[in-house]
């Protein structure tokens, strides 16, 4: 362990860590980054196969997004966003309103995604309060969901890794089955089903309908569920319950937004709209901490009115609009435009699956590898016939990222399930790389 190892343990609690485990694998310290690239204090080098959490969008150090920013930094740093404003700020919303499915056109800004769901439900409360509404107080929510990590983002997200101890804190949700394709009751798989699992949101519904302010969902990928893929068509039939029932619906494009799918974001490949989207991650390529609720008019008129009305939306951050966060957005917005990343990334797409298809798709201990778009997932199993999971007290999914990180890979599990969310410029060359380590790895662990 080197001396800034020491000093990190010293101090720096470290985010969804068990600080333990630290013991054995100490923190590895970055000092440069370029592309898919991490560069520690030792020389050595990692592919940056997850985004660093699924944020950086185009590489490590991109020199457009650099020059944007340092540009920026010269006029203005930050600025009261209550009452005043900048050129950033509005520019940024003018390129993001010519992208967002139909209909969303306010936009609230935040600090980060959590915040952004949160400002999301209030919203969805305040409104049904504010157009005669007032019993719709719940929330619906997909079973094993992640929206955060903030209590409102908490109570409706489901996984119980994050949730169950903060039980006693959190707000009463209701919580549907999500789809599960892998593993799917009705025996279909998502390229052929009907989605008989809304049957299940239907039912909740009926019943409780009338009582939901908001229904909130990460659309097509339920990302810390372990990658978790279902069809466009699930949020088409969401979109006509949350219609029939007067409840909005709120996209967690946290994840999925800024051509992760594919497309720019996810909801565009239902050809629905929902009423509130929450962005971030790749809002700022990674660059800074910036997140947006954006909204429609018909939300937006229920808080418009004199002041002493009390109607406002009374709901802010120190640094909403922050001006060097909007100008790596705008940089992040001409690069996708300019350099055709989303429609590159396409292509890419499709050779990393067949790649990872050649590698992996006959281990005994594979059982699906699900993608879309750039976001591929290996799911191990104990049993490729039963699909029967690995015994988590064995850690299978941590022995192999460890494995994967001496040899140049940062693979960061989620449980059991290996997943690549790459930069959307990754090239062939690295992709190569990058799955001949994982093979190794997983080979080293369970042969």
């Amino acid at each position: 362990m080197n001396s800034l190892q020491e000093k990190d343990l010293k101090y720096i609690w470290h985010p969804c860590s068990q600080m333990k485990d630290y013991e054995e694998l100490p923190p590895i310290i970055i000092k440069t980054g370029k592309g898919c690239y991490l560069y520690d204090t030792e020389g050595k080098s990692y592919i940056d196969i997850v985004s660093s959490w699924w944020c950086n969008l185009l590489g490590h150090s991109n020199e457009k997004i650099n020059n944007n920013i340092k540009e920026q930094l010269d006029k203005l740093e930050h600025v009261i966003f209550a009452n005043f404003s900048h050129k950033p700020a509005i520019q940024l919303c003018e390129e993001l309103i010519k992208i967002l499915p139909e209909g969303l056109c306010k936009f609230n800004f935040s600090d980060n995604g959590s915040a952004s769901v949160e400002c999301a439900l209030k919203m969805a409360f305040q409104y049904h309060y504010q157009t005669g509404n007032p019993q719709k107080t719940r929330f619906m929510c997909l079973s094993d969901g992640y929206h955060g990590e903030t209590i409102g983002a908490l109570s409706v997200g489901t996984l119980d890794l994050y949730a169950k101890i903060y039980k006693p804190m959190l707000m009463d949700t209701i919580r549907i089955k999500a789809p599960d394709c892998f593993r799917c009751p009705y025996s279909k798989s998502r390229d052929n089903c009907s989605c008989e699992c809304i049957e299940k949101a239907k039912k909740c519904f009926e019943k409780f309908g009338n009582e939901t302010a908001g229904m909130i969902v990460e659309p097509l990928l339920q990302g810390s569920a372990g990658m978790r893929i279902y069809p466009p068509l699930y949020l088409k039939e969401l979109r006509k319950l949350c219609d029939e029932y007067n409840v909005i619906l709120i996209a967690d494009e946290i994840a999925t937004g800024f051509g992760r799918t594919g497309k720019m974001f996810a909801f565009d490949h239902s050809g629905v709209s929902p009423d509130i989207m929450c962005l971030s991650k790749g809002l700022t390529g990674g660059y800074m901490p910036m997140s947006l609720t954006v909204t429609t008019q018909k939300i937006f008129d229920a808080f418009y009115d004199d002041y002493l009305k009390g109607r406002a939306f009374m709901h802010s951050h120190t640094y909403s609009g922050n001006p060097i966060g909007c100008s790596a957005a705008l940089a992040v917005q001409k690069i996708l435009r300019e350099d055709k990343i989303i429609e590159k990334s396409r292509e890419t797409a499709k050779y990393l699956h067949e790649e990872l298809n050649k590698a992996f798709s006959n281990h005994k201990n594979v059982g699906e590898i699900r993608h879309l778009n750039l976001i591929n997932a290996i799911e191990l199993v104990k049993d490729k016939n039963t699909k029967e999971l690995f015994n988590s007290n064995l850690r299978t999914g941590y022995q192999i990222y460890k494995k994967a990180l001496s040899k140049g890979l940062l693979l960061r599990p989620l449980g059991d399930v290996l997943y690549f969310n790459p930069p959307l410029i990754i090239d062939r060359e690295t992709i190569d790389k990058a799955i001949k380590i994982t093979k190794e790895a997983l080979e080293e662990v369970l042969g």
